[in-house]
């Protein structure tokens, strides 16, 4: 605790001596006291009590007067986020075998694509920290495009639907329309507004950036738009797109040139570059995390520290106290310890 003008206090002694003096000269002039000596009432053992209470609240007048305060200080994380939109790609070719892990065990795109997700999401413990601070939605197409979670901040809820995404079984809903899925993405992240009712309206005005992550293993097939017409979609609402093949490896590795690319992934290449992406192949398990820890290095979470002093006025507490103790001393001057004069 701290005053504002300390130096008031100074007038607490001089201001008790005064009172003193008062209290010292305002009686009667007896001729002897011999006769009240050892007495034993309480009211003489207590005459006291009203000088002291008085004195005590002239203190707390002074120290109201000095006006004493509390100081707080208050730090608060402002965390800028990133609204996210997973597309995933469930037809029937994601359910081919790859290399899974270092072992050369095989498992299917799928199960390597949900893997490296929710890894992306949740975080690994290793190379992948996870999004905590993201508002992030899925969407899953094969030839049609489905939500199958809204942007949402509530990430464990999303971790369970993506465990529990699948290959589309149904041979006249398969397909890939991605062209589809990227336009329905990129007008979820246009339209974050009508997220405020389910979510938090400060975290939404903190979101930084807008990102599609597009995981394909395939060409555009069925769907109403485009890849390209999405892709301009995407750019003309500053949504940047980042598209990943995944398929079997390239026959040579070590060459590097625009040769290897077939034509589906020169369209994705073309999104990526039009919207301010990157595009990436990936053909197993740590082609494909590396992929997404690029991805998560390239869009960081912003944290900015806003510190604050907060001055809380504590001259209440004397004040109610030396009203309390003056009261007191007059209820008791004009009853049970009543003087004369």
């Amino acid at each position: 605790m701290s005053f504002a003008y300390p130096w008031l206090l100074l007038l607490i002694p001089p201001s008790l001596l005064i009172a003193f003096w008062k209290r010292k000269y305002a009686s009667i002039n007896v001729p002897s006291k011999r006769l009240w000596n050892g007495g034993s009432s309480l009211r003489i053992k207590f005459s006291w009590l009203p000088f002291a209470l008085k004195g005590l609240a002239i203190c707390g007048v002074v120290v109201a007067i000095a006006k004493p305060q509390g100081m707080s200080y208050y730090s608060q994380d402002i965390k800028r986020g990133i609204a996210i939109q997973l597309l995933v790609d469930v037809s029937s070719s994601m359910g081919m075998t790859i290399t899974g892990d270092s072992s050369g065990k095989k498992r299917t795109r799928m199960d390597v694509a949900k893997t490296i997700v929710e890894q992306f999401v949740a975080g690994d413990d290793d190379t992948l920290m996870g999004r905590p601070d993201d508002l992030i939605g899925l969407i899953t197409f094969a030839r049609y495009a489905d939500t199958r979670s809204p942007l949402t901040f509530g990430h464990d809820a999303l971790l369970q639907i993506i465990r529990g995404v699948d290959i589309q079984e149904r041979p006249n809903e398969d397909g890939t329309a991605y062209g589809d899925a990227l336009a329905l993405a990129a007008a979820r992240l246009k339209n974050l507004e009508e997220l405020q009712q389910n979510a938090r309206q400060e975290d939404l005005k903190n979101i930084k950036s807008r990102v599609i992550i597009l995981l394909t293993d395939g060409e555009n097939n069925s769907g109403n738009h485009l890849p390209t017409e999405a892709a301009g979609l995407a750019k003309a609402w500053d949504c940047r797109v980042y598209a990943i093949s995944l398929g079997d490896p390239p026959i040579d590795i070590a060459k590097e040139s625009d040769n290897q690319l077939n034509s589906a992934e020169q369209v994705l290449e073309h999104i990526s570059n039009e919207t301010g992406g990157i595009f990436r192949q990936a053909h197993d398990v740590e082609s494909l995390r590396s992929v997404y820890r690029e991805i998560n290095e390239l869009e960081q979470t912003d944290i900015a520290t806003r510190s604050s002093q907060r001055v809380v006025q504590l001259a209440w507490i004397p004040t109610t106290i030396a009203l309390f103790a003056l009261t007191l001393a007059l209820i008791l001057e004009s009853t049970w310890l009543r003087t004369i004069p």
